[in-house]
């Protein structure tokens, strides 16, 4: 297998292609992470969430980082991580534009509220909202199989 590192476009295009990956945030040095569904538009990575760990650490400590991948199999493989800034759009004054824009965007594809706007079965619903995290550092690698002689 060779694994080679990606330029920034060939990170982008592949972000850009993809509606799930994982995030993770830090609160007093413990790091925490979770499936995310996003949507990916200029320099911003929009979200959807309901309250709880995740946004309660954000909240604290806004820099996140955002892992994707794709697997064609053992040997062919992308994989991206974007380093960034967590950022509410809540629902007021100020922030309509941004919010309704990541509305748009993130309802054009299917089941877009998922996994962050799921509970496990038993628990009351919470407040949902949307956020973005500026895109800052960006890398990737990716893998082929070895040519055989």
């Amino acid at each position: 297998m060779i694994v080679t590192e990606m330029d920034r476009a060939a990170c982008l295009a592949l972000l850009k292609d993809s509606r799930f990956g994982r995030l993770a945030c830090a609160n007093d040095g413990q790091p925490y992470v979770v499936p995310i569904s996003f949507v990916v538009e200029g320099s911003y990575l929009y979200g959807f969430s309901l309250l709880g760990q995740k946004v309660d650490w954000m909240r604290i400590n806004p820099k996140v980082c955002v892992q994707i991948d794709e697997l064609e199999g053992p040997q062919k493989w992308r994989s991206v991580v974007i380093s960034g800034l967590y950022e509410e759009l809540p629902d007021r004054i100020g922030f309509k534009v941004q919010r309704d824009r990541a509305w748009s965007l993130l309802s054009q594809h299917a089941q877009w509220w998922e996994p962050g706007g799921l509970k496990p079965m038993g628990e009351q619903p919470t407040p949902h909202l949307f956020y973005r995290i500026g895109i800052g550092e960006i890398s990737g690698r990716q893998a082929s199989p070895a040519e055989q002689d």
